[in-house]
């Protein structure tokens, strides 16, 4: 039997309640109201599915103009919010009765977002941080925050006659108008694609900074306002629960969770139990910190700071939760509470309305100016230390959560609330697009003088920066370095940087090897057999070789800048990629193929900052990391057609002529009565190039010098294909889109552009070759 009870809402009207609830519908009757929809679930799932869907079409149209998900999830709000208020649609979709229940679903799945990304969060950083982003964390707060609250001082006692309510209150407004909240950062740097950038890293590790000061601050403030009607005794349970809570997830669950770790085998996944009890304390976390006077959210993501990031633990939480959260609850949450606000509510008469639109783009000015002289002192140019800026005065989720809170606890009126909320919708939309328009990473890879190695001094001193993605790249990148002749008159730099894919954690880390003794314990083991098989190439040519070994552990799709980052500030001539196909050991057959590495090296050809190759391991040089020492003979072919990318190919091969165990065939390949089409200056490098390998005057080695006359592309496929047996490796230049009668043909069967042409003949699974093929490409950006 149905009945229905009273309840008062905070406004003080009163709602009728159907006990028991209707949840299940009977169906679509044209007797029952909406098709049924009085019912709870099915509204629920109604509610959900117009949420999903107009977010989507939303960020369809948005992304265009580099505006984020949580952009649309907002204007989905307000699309919603103004149908509820003024449209019969909003009313019916979004009645009054079912908010409770979808309003609920959204505020569990925000707990679970700061949970989750509570466990991708590295505190370490902030022991790494520098006195660059300890000082612009701790002024990007300190200095709005004081500034603010003076000026809201002076508004109050000369301009505004506001009680002593109303004051507070705008101590509260002004301190979070202060605050630069990680999440917002993080999602903002994520959706620009800049979390390895430099303003990235230094605006993740300035946040973490803040956020050390910004927690306290709105605990204490939340304390004294929420509660200001209560007893000093009940404040003071409530600090010491929060206290003991975050002491116990400390001491208690957090060795607890390391344990967990260590009971999980290497490479095999967290046991389901353990993750089930981890959300069965979240939840319980959340209860019991709302109970002590802390918002549900707080328990959550204190408890998911103490998972330990990454593998294997921090990253199965991701794996499992991340997608649904994001992608369901997170949006639901969202759009609820943008629909809230109802800017027809807006008081332009109000005395706190308008003080708090003052301070509002005051504290947003002093924060801009404040981070821009933090950077300025430290010499950053004038556009990033602006962007920088603009990033950490960006406000977002938690700004939106915090004044949403406001309104409920009636700290502020409907028409303040408004004003806030325009301040989250302003700066999310605008602040992605004018980042994006003046802040571009690759801009700082061009160069201003001649980083490759046709234009390097006789017996320089030669740079190479080698990516090693696993072990197996290891072998044939070793031998190619040994083939290089490292000696004491031509030494050799390497810089080595194993890239590892960001698993289970959200801040990138980079680490130099020769820097830091200790690391973390999974970082150091996976980079454990880097730094050995490259230590005993070094030993083995010491005084000849000088090497560095780094770590960049970063998502796969910005990894690009780790590489070219590290290429300019070593002033690199040479970067050497894999491929991204692996070839058994006797070259028959294709091992693996990883597309997401394919997708990395076009990424650096189109931005590195100096010559980069690209090595395709076809199964001899990966044997082991002797072949070179071990053959008595070692041949090494150059294909020449002509152009840049070929001279550069012979600048490098005429480094391997040194030695004399190198045999060195120079194959030119002229057009059979045809000119090449590079150019009269192109014509005369071309010659100027291959002059000394005409006269074997490159080196102690072996050269020679062979010119085939050569018609078409398939007669250049058929010469190569009866000569690629004859050697060890193959260099030749990538040519990426230039046009030649000896290729007529062969582009329009070319599957890997980066490799260009010739290089993607050689690199076919249809030839039967074994020599592994470096394809190199000189350097592009030249101011």
């Amino acid at each position: 039997m149905d009945e229905s009870t009273t309840t008062s809402t905070p406004e003080g009207l009163s709602m009728c309640i159907q006990l028991p609830p209707a949840v299940h519908s009977k169906g679509i009757k044209p007797t029952q109201e909406f098709a049924g929809l009085v019912f709870s679930l099915p509204m629920l799932e109604l509610q959900m599915a117009v949420i999903f869907i107009t977010t989507q079409v939303f960020h369809l149209f948005l992304k265009r103009f580099h505006i984020s998900k949580f952009t649309s999830h907002l204007f989905t709000g307000m699309l919603f919010g103004v149908s509820f208020h003024y449209w019969q649609f909003g009313e019916k979709a979004f009645h009054v009765k079912s908010q409770e229940v979808i309003g609920l679903l959204g505020e569990l799945g925000y707990s679970l977002f700061l949970f989750v990304l509570g466990t991708t969060v590295d505190l370490g950083i902030i022991k790494r941080s520098g006195y660059k982003a300890i000082l612009t964390g701790v002024l990007g707060m300190l200095v709005p925050l004081a500034s603010g609250e003076v000026v809201q001082r002076l508004i109050v006692k000369y301009v505004y006659n506001l009680d002593k309510r109303d004051t507070t209150r705008l101590e509260v407004v002004t301190a979070t108008h202060s605050i630069t909240a990680f999440p917002v950062v993080l999602l903002l740097l994520e959706d620009l694609q800049l979390l390895t950038s430099e303003i990235g890293r230094l605006s993740q590790s300035a946040t973490l900074v803040c956020d050390v000061f910004t927690v306290c601050l709105q605990y204490f403030i939340g304390s004294s306002s929420f509660s200001k009607s209560s007893k000093l005794d009940t404040n003071s349970i409530n600090l010491g629960a929060a206290i003991a809570y975050v002491i116990s997830v400390a001491v208690i669950f957090r060795p607890i969770m390391l344990w967990m770790v260590r009971q999980t085998p290497e490479n095999r996944p967290v046991k389901k139990s353990y993750l089930s009890a981890l959300i069965l304390v979240v939840l319980g976390s959340g209860i019991l910190t709302h109970y002590y006077g802390q918002s549900f959210h707080f328990g959550p993501f204190v408890f998911g700071l103490a998972v330990p990031a990454g593998r294997p633990l921090g990253s199965a939480v991701q794996e499992n939760f991340q997608l649904f959260i994001s992608e369901v609850f997170l949006p639901i949450y969202v759009t609820i509470n943008a629909m809230r606000p109802d800017f027809w509510l807006i008081d332009y008469k109000d005395d706190a309305t308008k003080t708090t639109a003052f301070l509002m783009v005051f504290v947003f000015g002093v924060k801009i100016l404040a981070t821009m002289g933090t950077q300025l002192y430290f010499r950053m140019p004038l556009k990033d230390a602006f962007v920088l800026a603009l990033i950490l005065s960006c406000k977002g989720i938690v700004h939106l959560s915090a004044y949403t809170s406001f309104r409920d606890f009636r700290i502020v009126n409907d028409s303040v609330y408004a004003v806030m909320f325009s301040s989250v919708v302003v700066t999310s939309v605008l602040v992605p697009i004018v980042v994006k328009h003046l802040y571009e990473p690759s801009r700082k890879y061009a160069g201003y003088e001649r980083r490759d190695i046709m234009h390097l001094k006789p017996n320089a001193e030669l740079k190479v920066l080698t990516c090693i993605h696993r072990s197996s790249n290891m072998p044939a990148v070793i031998n190619l370095l040994d083939a290089a002749c490292p000696s004491k008159e031509n030494p050799i730099t390497v810089y080595v940087l194993h890239l590892i894919e960001l698993i289970g954690r959200v801040t990138p880390i980079f680490i130099s090897h020769q820097a830091q003794d200790k690391t973390d314990s999974h970082i150091s083991t996976s980079s454990a057999n880097v730094i050995l098989y490259f230590n005993q190439f070094a030993s083995e040519n010491r005084g000849a070789v000088n090497l560095s070994v780094f770590t960049a552990i970063s998502p796969p799709k910005l990894m690009q800048e780790d590489i070219c980052t590290l290429a300019m500030d070593k002033l690199t001539t040479l970067i050497v990629l894999p491929f991204h196909r692996e070839w058994s050991i006797d070259g028959s057959s294709i091992e693996s193929e990883d597309n997401t590495i394919r997708s990395l090296n076009f990424s650096v050809l189109e931005r590195a900052p100096c010559s980069v190759g690209i090595l395709v391991d076809r199964g001899h040089l990966g044997r082991s990391t002797s072949v070179v020492s071990a053959l008595s003979t070692f041949s090494v072919a150059v294909v020449f057609l002509g152009g840049k990318d070929d001279r550069e190919a012979l600048a490098f091969a005429k480094r391997m002529a040194k030695d004399s165990s190198i045999r060195l065939t120079v194959i030119h390949l002229v057009a059979m009565g045809k000119e090449y089409d590079g150019g009269e200056w192109d014509k005369i490098l071309d010659a100027e190039s291959l002059k000394e390998f005409k006269y074997n005057n490159v080196g102690g080695g072996l050269v020679v010098y062979v010119e085939e006359m050569v018609k078409d592309g398939p007669e250049t496929a058929f010469l190569l294909r009866s000569m690629v047996d004859e050697y060890d490796i193959i260099i030749v230049g990538r040519r990426h889109e230039v046009e030649s009668p000896q290729t007529v043909g062969l582009s329009q069967w070319s599957e890997f552009p980066e490799l260009g042409t010739i290089g993607d003949l050689l690199a076919s699974p249809d030839l039967d070759c074994k020599a592994s093929i470096l394809v190199i490409q000189q350097q592009r950006w030249i101011s």
